[in-house]
């Protein structure tokens, strides 16, 4: 007999049994299970650590050195025609000429040419001046392509006059002995320079202003102004054909506060980093007031053709010349170490590792003996040893090697340093500090125990402890 009765189990059993089906044990399950417990862990340690920003080591001076734009004075005049006519250049501009130099020619009509004709020596000296004009020739200097048109005109008139056994000298500087102020060949009268010197085929008001006499006007470099003297016309006896600059001493005049004058004030000589070019040069400094205003002088023996014709130079004084470790002053930290006379230090028997031979206490019936202990060492110099004050007791007793000497450890001293992470956790590195300022400090590169280039270290060292592991 059959029965429709219906068997009811249990809602725990039946809870059991679905929870089974869901969750089975299986190799997924337990890598799920591995990686949640991880994340717990995980969020857990974030917000009960510490949290720090870190530093990267990196290597320099403390700070950028100042820049100035200074004014260029330099001892020049103008020189002027004694007769009329069409003007032609023959030196190069900005070139050095001799006192019997070509410098330009003066006619009735503009030059044509050499009056004579060229050998091939001469020829084929102007060919290579030409190819070696064209190798280094930068599109970027263009006013290069109009002193290389004088030079080359200067040297075929020179060899053209050597042709006719005229005694005149090339414009590149050579020297001829009772030269005549000019000449005349070819209908043109040739015209050379008064006394050595460099010439400039412009002026622009400055030829006669020294250190004694300038003024706060002329430090004005948007009052500037300069005259060319390159003319398509015909000139007037007595007009200004060019400038010629008659030494190598040169001074540049800067402007400086009285805050820059102050930590200048001890300076008498200085290096200058020239921006144009990056070429850097010495030079006598000097203060001097104008006007109720302070100014640097600075005097130069030689490096003048490189900026001549330019009165307002950008420079960059470099007188942050210490150079080492550059870390912010948050991360420095003093820690107080035992010293031990370096005379104490030893080797573990079996391996390298630094360390003292501690005098262990003598027991009733045994013969008094030491214990070797390895210990990380902070700093050293020629005098001691700076250990970490958690090595040994005050008041441990150290035996020197080979010998009956002891040492009582209580000697403290404190050393300034860093915490280093570069393994995740906190270590004090020795840092030797050799300049600062409000924010930043130098320190000495190189030192044993102590910091190197892309070293990590604590940004804030007060948010930490040695030892501490970071995450």
């Amino acid at each position: 007999m059959s029965s429709n009765k219906k068997i009811k189990f249990p809602a725990w059993k039946i809870a059991w049994k679905d929870f089974k089906r869901i969750v089975t044990l299986n190799i997924g399950t337990i890598l799920f299970g591995i990686l949640f417990v991880y994340i717990i862990f995980s969020i857990i340690l974030y917000y009960t650590s510490v949290h720090f920003s870190s530093y990267q080591v990196v290597s320099g001076p403390l700070s950028k050195n100042e820049t100035y734009t200074g004014l260029a004075l330099y001892p020049s005049q103008l020189v002027t025609a004694d007769a009329g006519g069409y003007l032609s250049y023959y030196a190069r501009e900005g070139g050095k000429v001799s006192a019997s130099a070509i410098v330009y020619s003066l006619g009735e009509q503009q030059t044509q040419g050499a009056a004579h004709p060229l050998s091939q020596e001469d020829l084929s000296r102007i060919r290579k001046q030409m190819s070696e004009f064209s190798y280094a020739f930068q599109p970027n200097n263009f006013k290069e392509a109009y002193n290389f048109k004088y030079e080359l005109g200067g040297n075929i008139l020179q060899y053209s006059m050597e042709m006719q056994e005229t005694p005149a000298n090339a414009a590149d500087g050579a020297q001829t002995e009772n030269a005549a102020p000019s000449v005349t060949m070819g209908g043109q009268m040739l015209v050379r320079a008064k006394e050595n010197g460099i010439v400039l085929y412009s002026q622009d008001g400055y030829e006669g202003i020294t250190p004694d006499n300038f003024t706060a006007e002329n430090m004005n470099p948007d009052a500037y102004h300069r005259e060319s003297l390159k003319k398509k016309e015909p000139i007037q006896a007595g007009q200004t054909v060019y400038t010629l600059v008659t030494g190598e001493t040169w001074n540049l005049i800067i402007p400086l506060t009285d805050k820059q004058a102050s930590v200048l004030a001890d300076k008498t000589y200085i290096k200058v980093r020239f921006l144009k070019d990056n070429v850097s040069q010495n030079g006598d400094f000097s203060i001097i007031e104008r006007d109720g205003k302070k100014y640097g002088n600075i005097e130069f023996g030689s490096g003048l053709i490189r900026y001549v014709g330019e009165r307002f130079i950008d420079i960059e004084l470099v007188t942050n010349v210490q150079n080492g470790l550059k870390i912010p002053l948050t991360s420095v930290v003093n820690k107080e170490f035992y010293t031990i006379p370096v005379e104490y230090k030893t080797v573990g028997g079996n391996n390298s590792e630094a360390g003292f031979l501690v005098e262990k206490a003598k027991k009733k019936g045994e013969a008094a003996g030491s214990k070797f202990i390895s210990t990380t060492l902070y700093a050293e110099n020629e005098d001691y040893c700076y250990v970490d004050m958690s090595a040994f007791e005050e008041g441990s007793v150290l035996l020197k090697p080979d010998s009956n000497d002891r040492y009582v450890v209580e000697d403290k001293k404190a050393l300034e340093g860093a915490y280093c992470i570069n393994k995740g956790y906190a270590v004090f590195r020795f840092i030797n500090i050799l300049d600062q300022n409000e924010e930043f400090c130098i320190v000495e590169n190189g030192t044993e125990y102590g910091l190197a280039q892309y070293d990590h270290i604590i940004l804030d060292a007060s948010q930490v402890k040695e030892e501490d592991i970071l995450y």
